[in-house]
C-alpha cells in the first residue's frame, strides 16, 4: 500500500508539471523531457531536493531551451550554475526558468550544478 501511495504522489508530481505528459511533436527516440517543438529542443529538469532527470540525451545541432522548473523548493538546487556557459541564477521556489541555449555540437556535455556543489545534472548531446 505505500508503494502504492508513493508511485501515485511521484506521478501526480510531475505530471502536474508537464514532465511526464506527452507532447505535441514529440521525437520518439528522446526521453520523455525532451521534446522538439516549432524547430527548437526542449529539455524538461526539474529542481527539488535534486535535479531531475540527473542524465539526459538530447540531440546534437539544435537550438535548445533548457526549462527548469521548481515546486516549493527550498534547498540548494535554487542556485543554479552552468559552468560551461557562464551561467549563475537563483530559481524562484515555484515556477519555471528558461535557459537558451545556441545548438551544441555533436558529443557535447552540459552540466547544471547546485550552489553547493552536492547535485548536478548533465545534457549529453549526440
Amino acid at each position: 500500500m505505500r508503494r502504492l501511495a508513493l508511485t501515485a504522489v511521484i506521478l501526480v508530481g510531475t505530471a502536474g508539471m508537464g514532465l511526464a505528459q506527452d507532447k505535441a511533436g514529440e521525437v520518439a527516440s528522446l526521453p520523455k523531457n525532451v521534446t522538439i517543438v516549432d524547430g527548437k529542443q526542449i529539455v524538461e529538469i526539474l529542481a527539488k531536493g535534486t535535479y531531475m532527470p540527473r542524465l539526459t540525451a538530447a540531440k546534437a545541432n539544435f537550438p535548445t531551451t533548457i526549462k527548469v522548473y521548481t515546486l516549493g523548493t527550498f534547498d540548494c538546487t535554487l542556485a543554479l550554475t552552468i559552468p560551461s556557459l557562464g551561467y549563475r541564477t537563483m530559481l524562484p521556489r515555484t515556477g519555471e526558468t528558461l535557459i537558451e541555449l545556441p545548438a551544441q555540437k555533436e558529443g557535447a556535455t552540459l552540466q547544471g550544478v547546485c550552489g553547493m556543489a552536492m547535485y548536478n545534472f548533465l545534457v549529453m548531446f549526440n
